[in-house]
């Protein structure tokens, strides 16, 4: 069981784990133990999720998504498999943390008169500034 938050907890029977050899650091073991963990789940069929967050995630991570709706994790970081599933577990915890809240909507606001007259200001001066360096030109 993931516990994303206190309202997402997602069962571990909706993910699919696979275990096979990792590239990563192994010493002896490497070629012996099936220390990589891959990690599916099957983000566009899940109950787990409420439907904004799950369009939310859709919309920002939608390029790990293969074309049947899987999301695919792996972790090869560490030599032991336990140490690996709990680091593909913390990479999705942190992936449905980053989509959980709504964007804040933005608020225009209307600068100030000084503002607005500080910044004519700047541009006058600095128009100034580049036709003084013009060449001059005598006729006579």
């Amino acid at each position: 069981m993931l516990i994303v938050s206190d309202t997402i907890v997602i069962p571990r029977s909706e993910f699919q784990l696979t275990f096979s050899r990792s590239p990563g650091p192994g010493g002896q073991n490497v070629n012996k133990v099936n220390s990589k963990v891959t990690l599916r789940w099957d983000i566009r069929a899940t109950p787990s999720l409420p439907a904004d967050v799950r369009q939310r995630f859709l919309a920002r991570f939608g390029n790990r998504i293969s074309k049947d709706g899987q999301l695919i994790l792996t972790s090869h970081r560490y030599r032991d498999q336990p140490r690996n599933l709990a680091d593909v577990q913390n990479k999705l915890r942190q992936l449905i943390l980053t989509v959980i809240d709504p964007p804040k909507k933005r608020k225009p606001r209307k600068r100030s008169k000084a503002a607005n007259r500080r910044r004519l200001d700047q541009k006058r001066r600095r128009s100034e500034t580049k036709s003084g360096r013009r060449n001059v030109r005598f006729d006579g």
